[in-house]
């Protein structure tokens, strides 16, 4: 069966193996979010240090957006085969088209491995890099609360 239209690169089995671990890990010493609809949100707010989609989407258009949203906001994303295993890694009884790493937790070196791997597949395919973890994880400057006054 041809990869979706989505797909921009190969990503090998091993590979894809070590992303479930990854989540599954993540999950359960870090933070994670499930779904397209949470992890766009979190790739929007530039919280995901990982992002995980599913090959086997229908329709496709569920997560077309989420390679060129992750390459806009430079955070490395990874595809694997199967919904129903990201679904299971991501601890809920239901398929999950996506989801996204937002504390690493004990996954550290899990989630680097396979930044530097993506991005190594990712030069051979042409495509632009991510930038390694350890410059994401510097903190981004608080947000002033902005309190307005009512009209009485």
């Amino acid at each position: 069966m041809p990869k979706p239209s989505y797909v921009r690169f190969e990503v090998p089995p091993e590979l894809a193996e070590k992303a479930y671990e990854a989540l599954k890990v993540a999950r359960e010493t870090g933070k994670i979010k499930k779904g397209t609809n949470e992890t766009t949100k979190a790739v929007e707010r530039g919280l995901a240090k990982l992002v995980l989609i599913a090959e086997d989407v229908d329709p496709p258009e569920v997560v077309m957006h989420l390679p060129l949203l992750c390459e806009e906001r430079k955070i490395p994303y990874v595809y694997v085969p199967s919904k129903e295993k990201l679904g299971q890694a991501a601890g809920i009884e239901v398929k999950a088209a996506s989801a996204a790493v937002i504390e690493v937790g004990q996954a550290k070196e899990l989630v680097e491995e396979i930044v530097a791997k993506v991005n190594e597949i990712k030069a051979k395919a042409g495509l632009p890099a991510a930038p390694a973890m350890a410059a994401e994880e510097k903190a981004a400057p608080p947000k002033k609360e902005v309190k307005k006054e009512r009209k009485k």
